[in-house]
């Protein structure tokens, strides 16, 4: 999960907690747990909104992004390797077989 909030976070620098909560849809007090951690690891940094300082405008540090870069590097290699021999059009099914799945998953 906290490379999943790093990624957000790298995705979209400057949200904040709520911007992520309403994301996901994941309990506030856990994401709040993770992007604690997260920040005394040094890998997300915050600054108070200019606008409202209850708001913490959160973005990766230069260590997170790297981290967020190694992983994105692996999931791509291993993504690629998943599929390897299937065809465009076996992709393309097997995508559809997913996306089934997830539908049901989500009713």
């Amino acid at each position: 999960m906290e490379s999943k909030v790093l990624g957000f976070f790298a995705r979209r620098p400057g949200a904040t907690q709520s911007d992520l909560v309403q994301h996901t849809g994941r309990d506030k007090a856990q994401l709040a747990r993770l992007i604690k951690g997260l920040r005394e690891r040094g890998l997300l940094q915050g600054e108070a909104d200019a606008a409202d300082r209850r708001n913490v405008r959160l973005q990766p540090t230069a260590e997170g992004l790297a981290i967020q870069r190694a992983l994105r590097e692996q999931a791509d290699a291993l993504e690629k390797r998943a599929v390897e021999g299937l065809s465009e059009d076996e992709k393309a099914r097997l995508i559809a077989l997913l996306q089934r799945v997830q539908d049901n998953l989500d009713r």
